[in-house]
């Protein structure tokens, strides 16, 4: 993956908006070009753009060529992001929570006992 073509790819709003249509299904170009005022040429550029930053896959049948969104290339782009943040990759308990109260599991071996 390329994070600057993917940027780049993510960075126009008309590829957004054919990202969200291939989230539900996979579309044919030319059903894809039905939905924009644009020429069929600058869809195609679009969806080379898409292609070439890996989100969106093509496969011809027959006379037609149908897309379908890569969602993989989003979710490193997404790991990406929460690294630069500082997220972790897990949730996890931090030890010092419970470090105040003793460990928990204790209270089950006395819960019920009679002293």
């Amino acid at each position: 993956m390329s994070l600057q073509n993917t940027l780049k790819a993510l960075a126009d709003p008309t590829r957004r908006e054919i990202l969200g249509m291939l989230k539900k299904s996979r579309l044919s170009a030319g059903e894809i070009a039905a939905q924009f005022t644009m020429s069929a040429p600058a869809v195609s550029k679009h969806l080379n753009i898409l292609k070439e930053a890996d989100m969106v896959r093509d496969c011809r049948e027959g006379k037609f060529i149908y897309y379908e969104l890569n969602a993989s290339v989003l979710e490193e782009v997404m790991l990406w992001i929460a690294e630069l943040k500082g997220e972790a990759h897990e949730e996890r308990i931090p030890d010092t929570v419970f470090s105040d109260y003793g460990d928990p599991s204790d209270d089950l071996h006395t819960a019920g006992s009679v002293t």
